[in-house]
């Protein structure tokens, strides 16, 4: 059981568990994972993106429009392509100009320095035979494969490895364009489904070429390509922001299943908009698209391939029966469209507000439908998947991230702040907060402790140190002395002071400990205290001091 709990968490992360005890970092994690000055200086506006897929020799070539504004004066831009694929021409101003290569960073040299606040375009060819994932989704790359048919059934998956794995971008997460057009051309009986809407379909000589478009901010590793022999069905959900058009693309001969399936979605968008506000992405629509491989959070385009069952791949990864009770893949992966696709991390050492968030929502959908208790359940439940291996929050700059812990213990972290704040209106207001506040938005750890801390009127900080940034489980040592109860924190940072609930069999008190010795009065016929179990913590009876 411990190897399957494992092997969920890596699937989920695409992160080993191993100890980064000797981890070192080389220029290529630096020119990948910071911003650089020839990142800095200009600010991406729009992606055109052309992609041909060609299936019978694995490789794709195509054209990628830049659009972009300077906002210092530079001359020199770092777009990212990945060893396999590469760029074999730049034109700007229809003039062809230079550019040079370290590794996976390309720098375009133009002709003079470009003016501030004015829209430029760049065209970037480029061509090769992409990355092969062996595992998707946590090994990124493309997947080539054939469905039962022996038709071609092709897909992206990209989120640790980057985008830049398959198509040359600005390959770092701070900076998002505003919008983003896809043309993608496939042989003639197959379809391409991307992100966004469908705005045409063009015969070509034994091809079709599909164009989609995305009118919201959208990050790198959430542009998807997915190319199959697909059957449609969609239908309407009436949400917070009217009617939000919910489209399904599956193969044919599962048709069926994916009608009785899918129809968790509906469920889904209740449950997430009750908690999370309005879904962020209206205007380009929900599809869930059929994969041959688990599934993952691209927005507007979530991708689905768990077997069309309930639980994860049939499995409860809580342990507790709640986990059956709903299709992990659309339920998690759906939830991103919030955390991660509406709120995106600035770098990937913080891919914990992603995860953690996301990981939570599953609970959620679970109180929202079948009661607090059973969320709370399902959370305390997961607990056994967490290994406290290595802090959640990664190395900041060198493309690092943190441990696969970021999923389940970050959502007990989080169940463990509702049970503080101890008022679920308040909290609902939070999580709806932080998606008005940082809508379309890339954020930072520090924004979104900042958000949560004011609006409890808690001081998490101590909190969110503890369990973000050390392996450390809090124990909360205490004992009783006649009429009162004495406890301290242990296994702790020196600052921790998150408050606590304690129970007896009759009542029921919150107090603030802190490091040293502290007491509170209690009624001396209560012998028994125990810690709120909606507490991702431990406890310990010691002797009298």
């Amino acid at each position: 059981m411990f190897r399957l709990k494992l092997l969920a968490i890596m699937v989920l992360t695409g992160l080993s568990s191993s100890s980064l005890i000797g981890q070192t970092f080389n220029l290529q994690d630096t020119l990948r994972g910071s911003i650089t000055a020839e990142r800095a200086w200009w600010d991406l506006t729009h992606y055109e993106l052309s992609v041909e897929v060609n299936p019978m020799s694995k490789s794709m070539n195509g054209m990628n429009i830049v659009s972009f504004r300077p906002i210092t004066l530079d001359s020199i831009m770092q777009i990212d392509l990945q060893d396999a694929m590469r760029i074999t021409k730049v034109l700007f101003e229809s003039q062809e100009i230079q550019f040079t290569k370290k590794g996976n960073a390309h720098f375009l040299h133009f002709p003079m320095k470009l003016a501030i606040d004015t829209i430029y375009s760049v065209h970037i060819y480029f061509g090769g035979t992409p990355k092969e994932s062996k595992k998707p989704p946590w090994d990124g790359g493309l997947t080539w494969t054939f469905d039962d048919d022996g038709k071609p059934f092709i897909a992206t998956s990209v989120q640790g490895e980057g985008a830049s794995i398959w198509w040359p971008c600005k390959d770092h997460m701070y900076d998002e364009p505003d919008s983003m057009k896809m043309h993608i051309t496939v042989p003639e009986g197959l379809m391409d489904i991307s992100n966004g809407r469908l705005i045409s379909v063009d015969s070509l000589e034994g091809k079709i070429r599909y164009t989609w478009n995305v009118v919201n901010p959208i990050n790198n590793y959430g542009v998807n390509i997915n190319v199959g022999n697909y059957v449609h069905f969609g239908e309407k959900f009436k949400g917070l922001k009217g009617d939000l058009d919910c489209d399904y693309f599956v193969l044919s001969y599962n048709e069926n299943k994916a009608k009785r399936q899918f129809r968790q979605v509906h469920l889904m968008l209740q449950a997430f908009e009750h908690w999370f506000g309005p879904y962020p992405f209206y205007e380009d629509g929900f599809k869930l698209v059929e994969v041959p491989y688990l599934g993952m959070e691209h927005q507007s385009s979530v991708t689905y391939g768990n077997g069309y069952e309930n639980g994860y791949r049939g499995r409860d990864l809580s342990g507790t029966g709640w986990g059956k009770k709903f299709d992990f893949i659309i339920i998690h992966e759906s939830g991103h469209e919030w955390f991660a696709n509406n709120i995106t991390y600035k770098d990937i050492a913080d891919m914990w507000i992603h995860e953690s968030f996301t990981a939570y929502s599953e609970s959620l959908y679970l109180d929202y439908h079948f009661g607090k208790e059973a969320g709370r359940e399902y959370v305390r439940g997961t607990r056994s998947n967490i290994q406290n291996d290595r802090p959640i929050i990664g190395y900041y700059d060198v493309n690092h991230a943190g441990s696969g812990d970021m999923y389940y213990k970050g959502s007990n972290m989080l169940n463990t702040i509702r049970s503080i704040i101890d008022d679920d209106e308040l909290w609902r207001k939070i999580l709806t907060g932080l998606n008005e506040t940082f809508y379309h938005q890339t954020v930072t750890t520090k924004e979104i402790e900042d958000y949560i801390i004011e609006h409890s009127k808690y001081d998490l900080q101590s909190t969110f140190d503890q369990y973000l940034r050390t392996v450390d489980i809090p124990t909360l040592e205490f004992y009783k002395d006649s009429d009162r109860l004495f406890y301290r924190w242990t296994d702790c940072i020196n600052s921790f002071n998150m408050p606590v609930k304690l129970y007896s069999k009759t009542s029921n008190i919150k107090v603030f400990p802190s490091t040293e010795w502290n007491y509170i009065e209690i009624n001396p016929s209560e012998r028994k205290w125990q810690v709120d179990e909606n507490y991702y913590v431990k406890s310990r009876r010691v002797a009298k001091r």
